[in-house]
């Protein structure tokens, strides 16, 4: 009887507490932000970055040094849908990067930095799940711009002057996920997102047997972009 006992008080507290939790009433803030056509925002991350390089000759090989830069950049959103928005993010991210070309011999020919200030202009769709209280996680995919301010593809020396050089104009695909927070004043949004060149962004030596650019079929960024955003 005692156990009975105890297994009766034990559910009526459960169920007490559990009409208590139900009863409590969750504030819901910016109740109508979602329901705007067009917003503005900004945002605020880091960002690491390294290269994807493939070889024509399988003996060649240069390892990265990659690098931790920053970012930062505004926010345009236009809601195509309750679930769909299309945002553009333009902003500047910075990262400069060590290069060893492994099979040359001394410093001067075996080591180059790459890289230093982009403007990275991405064009991304956003999908989200519907909104529970003051969450709502989503996915987001999209194309973006790349201009290299570091780029020296102008420069009329190259590797054998200690010149590395890469091109102007890029293009990345990208694709991350993230979860907007509502609070009191404003929309919160931490994400994470991949991101992926399309095109080779090597600017080859004149010289197409070049000891350093020769052998590469395909140089291009891969990177991973921690973002937070203010809305």
């Amino acid at each position: 009887m005692k156990i009975l006992r105890s297994i009766v008080f034990i559910c009526f507290i459960l169920g007490n507490t559990s009409v208590l939790f139900a009863q409590r009433e969750v504030i819901e803030y910016l109740p109508n932000f979602d329901l705007q056509t067009v917003h503005w925002g900004y945002y605020l991350g880091i960002n690491n970055k390294g290269y994807k390089i493939s070889y024509l000759e399988a003996d060649k090989n240069i390892t990265v040094e990659e690098a931790t830069g920053f970012n930062v950049g505004l926010i345009g959103d236009l809601r195509l849908h309750n679930n769909i928005n299309l945002r553009l993010e333009p902003g500047l991210s910075t990262n400069t990067k060590i290069l060893y070309f492994n099979s040359l011999p001394g410093k001067q020919d075996s080591i180059r930095e790459a890289g230093g200030t982009y403007l990275h202009v991405p064009l991304v769709l956003k999908f989200s799940t519907n909104r529970y209280n003051n969450i709502r996680p989503y996915i987001l995919g999209g194309i973006s711009y790349d201009y290299n301010f570091s780029s020296n593809q102008d420069n009329p020396d190259d590797n054998s002057s200690g010149e590395f050089r890469l091109k102007k104009h890029n293009f990345m695909y990208e694709m991350g996920f993230g979860i907007d927070f509502y609070l009191y004043y404003f929309k919160f949004s931490p994400s994470i997102r991949g991101v992926f060149a399309i095109n080779n962004e090597l600017k080859y030596d004149e010289n197409p047997d070049s000891k350093w650019t020769g052998p590469v079929d395909f140089f291009g960024t891969r990177g991973v972009f921690i973002n937070f955003t203010f809305e």
